[in-house]
């Protein structure tokens, strides 16, 4: 079939990105004799720097990762919730829910340490030649893509008169950055320039990263971190308020490695990231489906992959998160999802219906029965992390002004690696974004707000919580043959990732070959879709039940089945789906591939 690109092929190589820099900058790594995760390490520091609307290092990161030979583990960069950080706090404040930007969203930041951890115990390179790339294009300069300055124009007005120090990084000169002129950010470059300086003398390489650690802990970056969530910041609530974060909750925390959770399917074996992610989310999809699914593409195809999707996201509501256990066995299992199965008929569902594993009693919160009860005005288009700072009263949360062809979406980033040697790492970067938090102008970047995905709640799964995760949407992939790993894979998306993920990973296993390997471009570019027929992820939590957005390219016919049947259909633009990003490796020959999303006019995959 005609693609957007070919799937590229080779045996030294291969790194695929959300932004044409960090998988070059990842490649160069790789050329000077790194491996798959010094490669990561130094294409995730470049992220920051070019994608800073979509992530940062004060952000969180899931990493999934498989040595060559070894056991495939999930590292986790996602932070907890400050010790001050509870229900009653925020209550006390006049909230109902967290609000989307601000230092009250602010967990604990989790990017770094993890990509630390990483290089520390799985990398060969040294702190200087993963971060020179990054300090290169702060300090000296890159062209922005266009988004970026679309997106500060968006908050120009809060950053000229509220988020000062973000105007003085992002609006140098009242200039928002403009594609074709070079944008710097001296700050971040000056941060990891006395980082550099401060861990020189600590010994060998792995003494050298753990005394990274402890600047970002106990040093001056952490001194300012808490510094700026003790600042009275205006949010999404339209007040302003300081945050919980303290000295202490940063000297705390560390990132951890943890078992993925796994699921079986036609000779492929998934791993995600558990509960505290919604990555259960797209083996449960897995496990909805039949024993012969039906044709792909077709109109049954799609209203059966969206119905299960609804299933999937109904459990998600109720079950997942780090503040209770999760029964996930009992929702991965055949016999309930066979029962789940037979809840699928032949008209779109509008209810939110969780099921109950072993015979449990499913609870959802207060706002997601509100949600589902009436969403009046409510336009779900686009809708994925946020990205502006927006006030309350708009109902999409946090983006610009969405376009019909969908081309203002973007909230995160992806980065997947291979090297010749095996070893695979899949990772989705986000938070710390320009628009979620005023820049730390000692710094050079902003806190998070991962916080907003919690409940003011008590007694739920996913309640506000100290010291527990936030549920996250970020979820990489990871994909075994016979126990090997062959492919890694993920996208941007907030909500939609594990819809878009599993359309590929699909797209991948129903269809034919290409070249003798997988067909990573091909499945990266058939047309896509989601739905929001659930509680949105990010403030103000919205929901649209019976939606379905799919491509422009989809089948007339297709379409015309699905409005048939009762789903609410949105028509958007022909590459509007997805920001998917793809590497494999075939264990028999060695022969390596990549692939990267053409929407949005920035992912590219590099190698040889």
């Amino acid at each position: 079939m005609f693609t957007s690109r070919p799937t590229l092929q080779g045996t030294f190589g291969m790194v695929s990105s959300t932004h044409w820099l960090a998988s070059q900058s990842a490649m160069a790594v790789l050329e000077d004799g790194g491996n798959a995760y010094d490669a990561a390490v130094a294409g995730a520091f470049v992220l920051h720097v070019v994608e800073p609307h979509l992530n940062g290092p004060a952000g969180e990161v899931p990493i999934l990762l498989a040595p060559a030979g070894g056991e495939v583990r999930v590292l986790c960069g996602q932070g907890v919730a400050p010790a001050g950080a509870s229900v009653v706090h925020y209550r006390d404040l006049g909230l109902d829910l967290v609000p989307g930007t601000g230092p009250l969203a602010a967990a604990v930041p989790g990017a770094f340490d993890a990509w630390m951890l990483l290089l520390r115990d799985h990398g060969t390179k040294s702190l200087d030649d993963v971060l020179k790339y990054a300090i290169g294009y702060a300090g000296h300069g890159h062209a922005p893509v266009e988004r970026v300055g679309e997106t500060v124009e968006t908050v120009r007005e809060l950053f000229e008169t509220e988020w000062t120090s973000s105007a003085e990084v992002y609006l140098p000169g009242g200039k928002a950055p403009r594609p074709g002129e070079l944008f710097k950010n001296p700050a971040l470059a000056a941060t990891w320039k006395r980082l550099l300086a401060e861990t020189a003398g600590a010994g060998d390489r792995e003494a050298r990263i753990e005394a990274a650690r402890e600047v970002w802990r106990t040093g001056f970056i952490a001194d300012a971190l808490v510094r700026q969530a003790g600042r009275p910041t205006r949010d999404t609530s339209g007040e302003r308020h300081t945050g919980t974060l303290t000295a202490a909750d940063l000297a705390a925390w560390s990132a951890t490695y943890e078992t993925p959770v796994t699921y079986d399917w036609n000779g492929w074996t998934l791993c995600k990231p558990g509960p505290w992610s919604q990555g259960p989310v797209l083996l449960q999809q897995l496990a909805l489906l039949p024993p012969e699914p039906p044709r792909y593409g077709s109109a049954d195809y799609v209203h059966l992959l969206v119905e299960n999707c609804k299933l999937a996201m109904a459990d998600r509501e109720a079950w997942y998160g780090d503040a209770a256990d999760v029964p996930l066995d009992d929702l991965l299992s055949d016999a309930y999802n066979t029962a789940r199965r037979a809840l699928v008929g032949e008209r779109a569902e509008h209810d939110l219906r969780p099921g109950s594993p072993g015979g449990r009693t499913p609870r959802l919160c207060a706002h997601a029965r509100v949600a589902a009860a009436a969403q009046e005005g409510y336009d779900a288009l686009g809708v994925g992390e946020p990205t502006v700072a927006q006030s309350p009263a708009s109902p999409v949360p946090g983006e610009p002004e969405v376009l019909t062809d969908g081309t203002t979406r973007g909230d995160t980033c992806h980065l997947d690696v291979v090297d010749r040697w095996g070893n695979m790492v899949s990772a989705t970067p986000s938070g710390g974004w320009l628009q979620s938090n005023p820049v730390v102008l000692e710094l050079g970047f902003p806190l998070g707000t991962r916080l907003q995905m919690t409940w003011l709640e008590e007694g739920l799964p996913n309640s506000l919580t100290p010291g527990r995760r936030p549920r996250t949407t970020l979820t990489p992939s990871l994909a075994l043959r016979d126990g090997v790993p062959v492919m890694a894979f993920g996208t941007p998306g907030g909500d939609q990732q594990d819809q878009w993920q599993l359309h590929f990973f699909l797209a991948v296993a129903l269809r034919a070959p290409v070249r003798g390997g997988l067909d990573l471009q091909g499945a990266i570019d058939a047309p896509n879709w989601h739905n929001d027929s659930f509680p949105g992820s990010f403030y103000p939590r919205g929901m649209r039940p019976g939606s379905v957005t799919v491509e422009s390219r989809t089948d007339p016919a297709v379409v015309a089945e699905l409005r048939r049947r009762g789903h609410a259909v949105t028509v958007g633009g022909p590459w509007s789906e997805g920001r998917l990003c793809a590497v494999a490796r075939d264990p028999e020959t060695g022969v390596l591939s990549a692939a990267a999303n053409p929407r949005g006019m920035q992912g590219y995959a590099v190698g040889r």
